[in-house]
């Protein structure tokens, strides 16, 4: 059996989880997630618990086990606390702006780079740094990682946009000709 999949998910007061056939539903304080489960792994909720089954030891399922779990356990968490992910963005006159519900980027384009919440939210508490939040780790991570994708840091300069706790390796550039003219 698959540790992570045996483990029992805690739901916490104020969280309703509705199981149906094929899929689940959980409500809480910050909103309402619904999944699709696959066949072959089923969720019952037993007490104040969810607890994830597995049909048989195929491959398939043994991989579905485990993952469905995390899942539903990462559902529970985002519907009670939600989660964040913090981008900083390094380089002169590289800067973010919240217009709206907008997230406005000036990263060295000759446009400024525009995003739209999809069930996500955008705080920008200084310039320099960008915080995704949402109810959806799946959303959050995609976004944050969009965001992150229009200008990479490079590992020359610096310069970019990069998560707060990513560490970036620096490479030196050209040594220049030593000795002068031959």
């Amino acid at each position: 059996m698959s540790r992570i999949g045996r483990r029992p998910i805690p739901i916490p007061s104020g969280v309703d989880v509705d199981i149906r056939e094929n899929s689940i539903v959980v409500k809480g304080p910050l909103g309402t997630l619904q999944r699709a489960i696959p066949s072959g792994v089923t969720v019952k909720k037993i007490d104040s618990t969810l607890v994830v089954e597995r049909e048989s030891d195929e491959k398939l399922h043994k991989a579905l086990h485990g993952t469905i779990r995390t899942v539903v356990a990462n559902m529970v968490e985002g519907v009670t606390k939600g989660f964040t992910k913090t981008l900083e963005i390094i380089g002169t006159g590289y800067r973010a702006q919240k217009q709206g519900e907008k997230l406005v980027l000036n990263i060295g384009y000759s446009n400024p780079v525009v995003f739209e919440p999809d069930g996500v939210t955008f705080e920008v508490p200084d310039p320099t740094h960008v915080t995704v939040k949402g109810i959806d780790k799946e959303k959050v991570g995609a976004v944050a990682a969009a965001i992150r994708a229009c200008r990479p840091v490079n590992p020359y300069s610096g310069k970019g946009i990069k998560y707060v706790n990513e560490v970036v390796r620096r490479k030196l550039g050209k040594a220049g000709k030593v000795g002068g003219k031959k």
